[in-house]
C-alpha cells in the first residue's frame, strides 16, 4: 500500500517544485553577489580614506619612530633611541600622566552627565526642541571659539567663575594660572563641550527601547529604578560601547583647548600627548622623536579601548 508521499501526483509536484526552486536559487546567489559588489563600491571611498589618511600615516609613524628624521634631507636609523629618550623625558612623563588623568576623569563623568540629560530630555516636557538644541550647540561650535569664551569665564579678576564663586564666599582662584586647578579647569570645558554628542546617542537609544518591555515591567509593579536597571540599562549596551570608544579617542586627541587656553602650562601641568607631539614635530623639528610619542599614544588608545570594551561586555553579561 503506497503512502501519500509516494503517489505519482506527489512525486510530480515535488519535481515541479524542485525545478521551480533551482532557478530561484541561482537568481538568489546572483543577487547576493550583486549586493556584495554594490556594498564594496559603497565602502570604497571610506576604505580609500582610511588607507591613505589612517593606515599609511600609522605605518609611516612606526617607521619614523626608529629614525632621527628632522625634515632635512639626511636621516638615519637609530633603533630604539627615541623610545629610550622618551622614558627619561620629564616633559613627556608629564604629558603622559596628564593625558591619562584627563581621560580617566572626563570619559566617565561626561558619559554619566550625558545619560542623565538624555533621560530628562526623553520626557514629555515643554520646549524640548529648544533644550536639545542648546545642549548640542557646543558640539558644532568651533573649539577655538569655545576656548575663547572659557578664557573669559576663568579670568582671575573679570571672569564669571570667580564672580559666581564670590557669591558663595569662595576665594578668588587663578584657575588656568595655578598648576593645581589648570587641568581640572580644562576637564570641565572638555566635559561641557562633549555632552551634546553623547546626549544625542543616548537619546536615540532611549527612544529605541521596547515599549512592550516597558509596559510589561510597569504591569508587574516595577518602580522607576527597577525599570531603568532591568529594562532600560541593558538596552543601552550598544550605545554605551559607542560612546565609550568615541569618548576615549576624543580625550586622547585633545589639543585645541590646550593650545588656546594654556599652551601646556603652567609648569607643564596641562601638557598632553598631542600638544607635546606638536611641539617636538613642528617647533623642535624632531619628527622621529614625535613619531615615537605618536606610537605610544596609539598603543595607549588601543589599550584603553580594549579595557573599556572588556568592562562593557562584563557589565552586559552580569
Amino acid at each position: 500500500m503506497s503512502t501519500l508521499k509516494d503517489t505519482p501526483a506527489v512525486r510530480a509536484a515535488g519535481a515541479r517544485k524542485t525545478r521551480a526552486v533551482r532557478p530561484a536559487g541561482r537568481d538568489g546567489s546572483r543577487l547576493t553577489r550583486q549586493q556584495s559588489r554594490a556594498g564594496w563600491w559603497l565602502l570604497a571611498p571610506a576604505l580609500l580614506h582610511s588607507t591613505f589618511f589612517l593606515a599609511v600615516p600609522a605605518v609611516a609613524a612606526v617607521f619614523l619612530s626608529f629614525t632621527n628624521y628632522d625634515f632635512s634631507g639626511a636621516w638615519q636609523m637609530i633603533g630604539a633611541e627615541n623610545y629610550v629618550e622618551l622614558v627619561q623625558d620629564t616633559r613627556f612623563q608629564a604629558a603622559l600622566r596628564n593625558t591619562i588623568v584627563y581621560t580617566i576623569v572626563v570619559v566617565p563623568l561626561s558619559m554619566v552627565l550625558a545619560l542623565l540629560i538624555a533621560l530628562g530630555l526623553n520626557q514629555k516636557i515643554r520646549g524640548l526642541g529648544f533644550f536639545r538644541t542648546v545642549y548640542y550647540l557646543p558640539v558644532v561650535t568651533a573649539t577655538v571659539a569655545v576656548a575663547s569664551v572659557w578664557l573669559w569665564i576663568y579670568h582671575p579678576s573679570a571672569g564669571l567663575a570667580n564672580a559666581v564663586g564670590s557669591l558663595f564666599g569662595l576665594a578668588r582662584s587663578e584657575w588656568l594660572n595655578d598648576p593645581a586647578t589648570a587641568l581640572p579647569a580644562l576637564m570641565a570645558v572638555g566635559i561641557w563641550q562633549g555632552l551634546g554628542a553623547k546626549m544625542i546617542v543616548y537619546l536615540a537609544a532611549l527612544q529605541g527601547v521596547s515599549k512592550e518591555l516597558l509596559e510589561a515591567a510597569n504591569l508587574d509593579g516595577a518602580n522607576r529604578w527597577q525599570v531603568f536597571r532591568n529594562v532600560v540599562w541593558p538596552a543601552l549596551g550598544p550605545a554605551h560601547y559607542f560612546v565609550l570608544i568615541t569618548a576615549i579617542v576624543q580625550t586622547f586627541q585633545v589639543f585645541d583647548l590646550v593650545f588656546v587656553m594654556t599652551k601646556g602650562g603652567p609648569v607643564n601641568s596641562t601638557t598632553v600627548l598631542t600638544f607635546d607631539i606638536y611641539n617636538n614635530a613642528f617647533e623642535g623639528l624632531r619628527l622621529g622623536y614625535a613619531s615615537a610619542e605618536t606610537v605610544i599614544m596609539l598603543v595607549l588608545i588601543a589599550a584603553f579601548i580594549y579595557l573599556g570594551g572588556r568592562s562593557q561586555r562584563k557589565d552586559q553579561d552580569a
